[in-house]
């Protein structure tokens, strides 16, 4: 274990004081799909969108969202070298009756169906639309009032979740640091002030280009093998292209990456923490990488080869990473369904949610 003022400050291990994830540097996760499913249960169970007089443009007219007919989907929180990231995709059908009181004042019933409901969309862009069971001029009446002022409301509701989400999720996901209340996380004054200063200021300097080789290693470590296969729906060539164009690794890792997709050529992903060089590439078949871990023991690379085969309606891609640090292991096979195979479906539309096999 690395000690105080020596060695690369990257590489330094923070005093914790619960004495896990130091520096919150590796990637944690909290499945928060349990708990949306429940919200958003109770945000739209017997919700009522409102009772308006004629005063104000309307017919007495009373509307409410009754429950939630479906709710699929997924959300995660994810804390990655000291950032949450929340990730949620939601498709929701919701139930909603009305009536015009100086009218029949018989009950109309239809639904609200909410399809994209993702961090992808501003809460603006997100579609809603609104049907009714059986069309008469009364109901068309509440349908019209529904599409006008309810979506709004229904919008006010989503943006409790997300707004509850992300304070529900934010608590002791990012862990204090050694001079830091572990409850209020408020920074105390200690001897080490300038010390800590000078790491962080190392920490956000240019990564420098990995080494050729694994010499140099000043301790033998334990390592082991990944492998694993993902289905693709798109050609190879696109699978390829989203593997190596640095704009379309830009796009599914959500943050600026570097890729010089030649032989010998530099990737550096997820703000520096994922890095290494480029082996050999053969388009459409076969990418080779020295690929690292920032935090990992300085001089290690693990060997990555991907390689891709076109069936008639999909592209399967089968991985094999050799040299993985054993301790990384689980968090790897994790990581890279979550931050690569996932995030490019998402992204490209090349397949559907993988929650099932995290």
């Amino acid at each position: 274990m690395a000690k105080w003022g020596e060695g690369d400050p990257r590489w330094i291990v923070e005093e914790r004081p619960d004495a896990t994830n130091v520096n919150n540097w590796h990637w944690t996760e909290k499945n928060a799909t349990p708990w949306s499913k429940d919200r958003l249960h109770q945000l739209f169970q017997d919700f009522k969108i409102g009772k308006y007089p004629r005063d104000i443009g309307h017919s007495d007219i009373e509307c409410a969202v009754d429950s939630v007919d479906k709710c699929s989907g997924e959300a995660t929180v994810n804390n990655r070298k000291g950032k949450l990231i929340f990730f949620y995709e939601w498709e929701l059908v919701l139930k909603w009756s009305g009536k015009l009181l100086k009218n029949s004042n018989l009950s109309h019933k239809g639904k609200l169906t909410i399809p994209n409901l993702s961090e992808e969309n501003d809460l603006a862009d997100v579609e809603i639309t609104v049907t009714i069971d059986e069309s008469n001029d009364e109901s068309e009446a509440l349908k019209q009032f529904m599409y006008n002022v309810g979506r709004d409301r229904v919008r006010l509701q989503l943006g409790a979740y997300i707004r509850e989400l992300k304070e529900e999720y934010s608590k002791n996901l990012i862990l204090p640091k050694k001079g830091e209340d572990a409850a209020a996380g408020i920074p105390v004054a200690n001897a080490n002030n300038a010390r800590n200063v000078a790491q962080k200021a190392a920490s956000n300097t240019s990564v420098p280009a990995p080494k050729a080789n694994n010499s140099g290693v000043g301790c033998k470590l334990d390592v082991r093998t990944l492998s694993m296969t993902e289905e693709f729906h798109c050609s190879a060539n696109d699978l390829y292209n989203a593997l190596t164009k640095p704009e379309m690794v830009t796009a599914f890792t959500r943050a600026p990456a570097k890729v010089d997709a030649v032989r010998g050529g530099e990737f550096i992903l997820y703000g520096g923490n994922v890095l290494g060089k480029f082996e050999e590439l053969v388009p459409e078949k076969k990418i080779q990488q020295s690929w690292r871990l920032k935090n990992w023991s300085s001089g290690h690379y693990s060997n990555v080869v991907i390689e891709l085969e076109e069936t008639s309606s999909s592209t399967m891609m089968s991985l094999k990473q050799t040299g993985i640090p054993a301790s990384e292991y689980d968090a790897m096979k994790t990581n890279w369904y979550r931050y690569y195979w996932h995030s490019i479906k998402q992204t490209f539309g090349f397949g559907t949610s993988i929650s099932d096999a995290l």
